[in-house]
């Protein structure tokens, strides 16, 4: 269960994209957060020490409002996290569009998301091993559509 709902609005595009005025369409918070829940595969997009962005496939839980996920402190994406907390992440799909930016904090992994992850994966995480850090992306915007697109085209924002 989310913490707490963001505002939904238009998405800032230009003209051109097609983008209706009106809030007619719009996605509401259920349908992304149903999405992102539902989702097995995510990319992770971060940026390497140069600028240059480094995209990956994680899989992930959207847990309280947030996306949990692992990684190797020692893979890239683990250590351009270590470097620069601002991070990326989309379901992997054709049709429905969920695009999530936020900023990535480390966290421990306990039971309860062990028992979560392993539900959802039949792949139970050790509290032990050294290869896995656990990070939490608090989202800042998210933006969503469906095959419906531009019509549907959501941007929300959380406080």
């Amino acid at each position: 269960m989310d913490v707490s709902e963001p505002t939904a609005s238009r998405p800032r595009f230009p003209r051109g994209y097609g983008i209706p005025e009106s809030e007619d369409g719009l996605l509401s918070w259920s349908w992304t957060s149903e999405r992102l829940e539902g989702w097995r595969n995510y990319w992770l997009a971060t940026t390497n020490p140069d600028g240059a962005p480094h995209a990956m496939p994680v899989w992930g839980l959207w847990l309280e409002g947030a996306f949990v996920f692992s990684t190797s402190p020692e893979s890239r994406k683990g250590r351009n996290l270590a470097r620069d907390a601002r991070a990326i992440v989309h379901v992997e799909s054709d049709d429905d569009v969920v695009i999530v930016e936020g900023q990535v904090e480390r966290i421990a992994l306990d039971d309860p998301l062990a028992a979560l992850y392993e539900a959802k994966y039949e792949y139970r995480p050790s509290h032990n091993s050294a290869d896995e850090a656990w990070y939490r992306l608090e989202p800042r915007l998210v933006y969503a559509w469906d095959r419906d697109y531009p019509r549907t085209a959501t941007r929300f924002v959380f406080d």
